[in-house]
């Protein structure tokens, strides 16, 4: 019997109220594009800051990928994330999403990004590129992180769906 292997990441959720914003942001920028949209938004409850990709692991993988996330969480205090900028992404390449982005996290030292949308790129490629709005949108959306998620990713012709598989604390 084989070991089927799941979609594995660890990251950050986000709360109801910054997901609601979010939504509106969506809605606002999808306005800006003629119908029909080329863009596919991504689920509002969807929304998550994704820390590392792990891959396809089998279940004793993400028994250890758990294990360790949660000596990750034990040893790191809660922070907080400052999301300032709606761009299109990724940066300096021909634009395939659009991300809200956010002040670099010094304990993760990373950049955040949330992928409101991905473009399909038939459709974007029909509009002039003079013609595509300009998306530079600042925005001002803060939120404490007290948790870390283990997750698992299924993909499906309207979107992806998540579950989390474990959500490990951040020291207080």
């Amino acid at each position: 019997m084989t070991d089927m292997k799941r979609r594995i990441f660890i990251a950050i959720n986000l709360p109801d109220d910054v997901k609601k914003r979010l939504a509106e942001y969506q809605e606002k920028i999808d306005r800006l594009f003629e119908p029909p949209s080329p863009v596919r938004w991504t689920r509002k409850d969807s929304l998550h800051i994704t820390l590392e990709f792990l891959g396809y692991l089998t279940d004793d993988e993400i028994m250890k990928a758990c294990q360790e996330t949660e000596d990750f969480a034990k040893k790191h205090k809660t922070f907080s994330i400052t999301l300032n900028k709606i761009i299109y992404g990724p940066p300096q390449k021909p634009p395939r999403m659009i991300w809200a982005v956010g002040e670099r996290i010094k304990e993760l030292n990373l950049v955040p990004h949330i992928t409101l949308g991905r473009i399909r790129m038939m459709s974007f490629r029909q509009i002039e590129p003079d013609e595509r709005p300009q998306i530079e949108e600042e925005i001002n959306l803060s939120f404490e992180v007290s948790s870390v998620e283990v997750m698992e990713s299924h993909l499906k012709h309207i979107g992806p769906d998540y579950t989390i598989l474990e959500s490990c604390p951040l020291k207080i």
